[in-house]
């Protein structure tokens, strides 16, 4: 981490994270930089030592092992480690030590059949381990799944970096009126910059007491007392290690278009990781997952009648206002 203990004293930081214009605040501009020096040397290292194994790997993968797949303003997901293919959820559900006995098409066949019926222990074969940096209002939406082992940089032990998450100003949205938990179309440009500005200028009048109640030759405050008062746009990292079926769940809800967007990018990053490392597992979870819609036993009597002519509305369905929408939502999409 950037920020380090030097001479006894918290190191002053200037803010990477952001670059003035003329001297204004209101044109203070994001500028991409979510990996330090130490990081990308640790990564390059990593990449010049290869390691023999004896163990299946995939070479699609292994292109992207270590390698940072930049995010929002600051933010990254890397895959530091993986076990387990397409081939060992085939090996699981067939409960045999050979692999190659099958033709391709076969193991392709028994994936999508396992896949369509749920049937989800094949999947928790394989593992996969990311590092990711992300701000912490993500980490607490993100931890809510919790079929994972995590392992998160602490700020009762280190100093957190002077980084905080902007929005695009195009990101910048009003709240939904449909929906208590979305937003709505984007703010007028005006509008959003008068909340950039108010988000800039909170999380660095925040920083800069976090570091003065830090300072030992002044308050010296613990700091697992000093770091309440960040704001939750400052960058987090953790390392989070997940077998393949819950990484199926997880974005299965995060890579959905209802989810929060500064989620579903990190969501959306894994998909393609995902692809590369299993992809007959990828496309099946694609194919009955992500792009399938689960109808209710409701909706499919609902199906049944309007198959057999008769005309169907909603108040003599049997559906509720909002379950009615979707699935007309649904049937008309595309």
């Amino acid at each position: 981490m950037q920020c380090q203990r030097r001479g006894g004293k918290p190191r002053k930081l200037r803010c990477d994270s952001i670059e003035r214009c003329h001297g204004r605040a209101s044109c203070v501009k994001p500028r991409l930089m979510p990996l330090t020096p130490e990081q990308r040397a640790e990564i390059d290292a990593s990449r010049l030592a290869p390691s023999q194994t004896s163990r299946p790997t995939v070479p699609a993968l292994e292109a992207l092992l270590f390698t940072p797949i930049e995010l929002l303003d600051h933010g990254f997901v890397r895959v530091v480690d993986y076990m387990g293919d397409d081939g060992a959820v085939v090996q699981a559900a067939r409960v045999s030590y050979g692999r190659g006995t099958k033709k391709v098409s076969e193991d392709t066949g028994l994936i999508r059949y396992l896949m369509r019926h749920r049937h989800s222990t094949p999947f928790e074969m394989c593992e996969i381990k990311f590092h990711v940096k992300l701000p912490v209002f993500v980490a607490r939406q993100w931890i809510r799944h919790r079929m994972a082992s995590v392992n998160e940089y602490s700020a009762r032990y280190s100093i957190l970096d002077r980084e905080f998450y902007l929005p695009e100003p195009g990101q910048v949205s009003a709240q939904s009126v449909s929906n208590r938990q979305g937003r709505a179309e984007a703010l007028s440009p005006e509008k959003a910059a008068e909340v950039l500005d108010l988000l800039r200028q909170d999380a660095s009048r925040c920083y800069e007491n976090y570091e003065t109640m830090l300072d030992p030759e002044g308050l010296g405050l613990a700091r697992e007392l000093a770091r309440m008062n960040l704001t939750l746009n400052t960058y987090t990292q953790w390392y989070w290690k997940i077998d393949l079926h819950n990484l199926l769940h997880f974005l299965s809800l995060r890579a959905d278009s209802h989810a929060q967007y500064e989620i579903r990018v990190y969501a959306e990053a894994m998909l393609d990781v995902l692809r590369a490392w299993v992809p007959i597992t990828a496309a099946a979870f694609e194919e009955y997952r992500l792009g399938a819609f689960t109808f209710s036993a409701g909706m499919i009597d609902v199906l049944r009648r309007q198959i057999a002519g008769e005309a169907v509305t909603q108040p003599d369905s049997g559906l509720s206002k909002r379950e009615w929408e979707e699935m007309q939502a649904v049937l008309k999409k595309g």
